[in-house]
């Protein structure tokens, strides 16, 4: 009884852990986009994140779509937070070097998302030329690669990820 008490704790620590991380990943992509494409206003981004389930509609809406987008864009960022936080003990084993493991995070991230996400949820491939490839992969191993996997790593080594290891 005693061990379960001390468990749902640190289960929920892992949790908070995530939320924390992916609000810092979304916000550092986030801002990465709106400084990269400057001469965009911001809520042409954000509307363009949410026409994936709005579809043009949401070029055409107010407000609610730019906030939409934003709730979008930091879902999909806690999503790959929790996903890459919680494969970081694994990656770490195989790896042993957190900014090779920032890089893969960064590079699939961007493969999920390109190749993946956008042409399906658009109905369109987009088409990328090599210095936008570079940048938008550089871009998701700074903003999302990097924070994580140093967190991750961190964490590993405070024994944080004990909880998820007990059977």
């Amino acid at each position: 009884m005693q061990k379960e008490k001390a468990t749902i704790p640190r289960i929920n620590n892992i949790v908070l852990n995530i939320l924390g991380i992916g609000l810092i990943t979304g916000t550092l992509d986030g801002l990465a986009a709106l400084l990269l494409n400057y001469k965009i206003q911001p809520a042409i981004i954000f509307k363009f994140i949410a026409s994936a389930a709005f579809g043009k509609a949401a070029f055409k809406g107010g407000a609610e779509m730019v906030v939409a987008g934003v709730v979008f864009h930091y879902l999909i960022a806690i999503l790959f937070t929790s996903a890459f936080y919680l494969l970081y003990p694994f990656f770490k084993k195989g790896l042993r070097n957190a900014y090779l493991i920032a890089c893969l995070y960064g590079f699939t991230a961007w493969i999920i998302m390109n190749l993946g996400v956008i042409p399906i949820t658009q109905k369109a491939f987009p088409v990328v030329k090599l210095p936008v490839l570079v940048t938008g992969i550089a871009i998701l191993i700074i903003c999302l690669g990097l924070p994580i996997a140093l967190i991750a790593d961190r964490h590993l080594k405070q024994g944080k990820f004990a909880a998820l290891s007990k059977k």
